[in-house]
């Protein structure tokens, strides 16, 4: 799907329709060659990057900050980052109280080397605070100047709209976009999710459109997986067991002529497939090196027809998974819509 520029949410900003997730920075991913895939997106017409907090303890936050710094571009730049992980060992140094929020949104700022942040997100609910104080916090920040925008990830559509009632009923500002996992493999946010989002002009940014590298078409059933992939253990892993299933392989090896009869590979498909589903705004890519940025990047060039939507609607059904990517409140788990 061509690059274009979508409004985010309700608000009056534009954001590729890919965007630039920094995960791996500061950790496998040097930081030089976080600086040069940084390069190559801003050049490719990328100007979303999202990251957070926790990953690499801050260390993704400074190698992105850094690379930013060096391209001179950040006016350009829509910079995301998110709160709720672990950061200390202190009982306070987690969760979604306004302590923890102010405090790592200034250590945000300082790891960034910038003044302000466009879209700080809740990077996951927490049952334990109530929503108005999350949102109080969140709306100091953006009165002081400190952020621009919020929003949420892995929320539930009844957590979104009731985020949204707290904002008006205290004249609060509201989350603008909610970053939800999806991909070919569980579809779930379409139940109720996006049909939420598109009600209330909410924003899908949606995160792991490959499906944790099962969509990139290197994993074969039977092989072991690459020593250098993050399935390598996946045996030690539950988490990743759950997913290395003869049904993700069904699903897979369907979708592997499909991109081919494209002349695509099967992760520039997925990449485009998500693009090009109604109500998303900007899948998040999380390059770990240049060539797999360059791979993703060539979703650009690949047009989703409606010949492809039926395909892909007949191995994975519209609001339906093949294994469940993640544990969260999207809706009935029976595989049935």
């Amino acid at each position: 799907m061509a690059l274009e520029y979508r409004q985010l949410g309700r608000t009056g900003i534009k954001v590729s329709n890919l965007c630039l997730g920094c995960m791996m920075f500061g950790g496998k991913t040097t930081p030089a060659d976080s600086a040069r895939i940084i390069d190559r997106s801003l050049d490719a017409g990328i100007n979303f990057l999202d990251t957070a907090n926790v990953y690499n303890q801050g260390r993704s936050e400074e190698a992105t900050g850094a690379a930013i710094a060096a391209s001179g571009k950040r006016q350009q730049i829509i910079l995301a980052t998110k709160v709720h992980g672990r950061m200390g060992e202190g009982v306070n140094d987690m969760g979604n109280t306004r302590r923890h929020i102010i405090e790592q949104c200034e250590a945000s700022l300082r790891r960034f080397g910038t003044d302000y942040i466009d879209l700080y997100q809740i990077h996951r609910p927490d049952p334990h605070i109530p929503i108005d104080e999350t949102l109080r916090a969140l709306d100091d920040l953006i009165r002081s100047g400190k952020v621009r925008y919020i929003g949420t990830s892995t929320y539930a559509a009844w957590q979104v709209v009731e985020s949204l009632w707290v904002s008006k009923e205290y004249n609060l500002n509201r989350f603008v976009c909610e970053q939800p996992p999806y991909h070919i493999l569980d579809r779930r946010i379409e139940r109720e999710l996006v049909p939420m989002a598109q009600t209330y002009g909410i924003g899908i940014i949606p995160w792991s459109p490959l499906a944790g590298g099962m969509l990139t078409g290197k994993y074969e059933r039977g092989q072991e997986p690459p020593e250098d992939s993050r399935w390598a253990s996946y045996a030690q892993n539950p988490a990743q067991r759950r997913r290395w299933t003869d049904a993700i392989f069904d699903a897979t090896e369907a979708l592997l002529p499909i991109a081919g009869e494209k002349g695509c590979t099967m992760s520039q498909f997925a990449v485009a497939w998500a693009m090009a589903q109604p109500g998303v705004t900007s899948p998040i890519i999380g390059p770990r090196t240049f060539e797999q940025l360059e791979d993703n990047i060539g979703a650009f060039d690949v047009e989703i027809t409606e010949a492809d939507r039926k395909a892909v609607n007949a191995i994975v059904r519209p609001g339906s998974y093949v294994s469940p990517y993640y544990e969260a409140d999207f809706g009935p788990h029976p595989n049935r819509v």
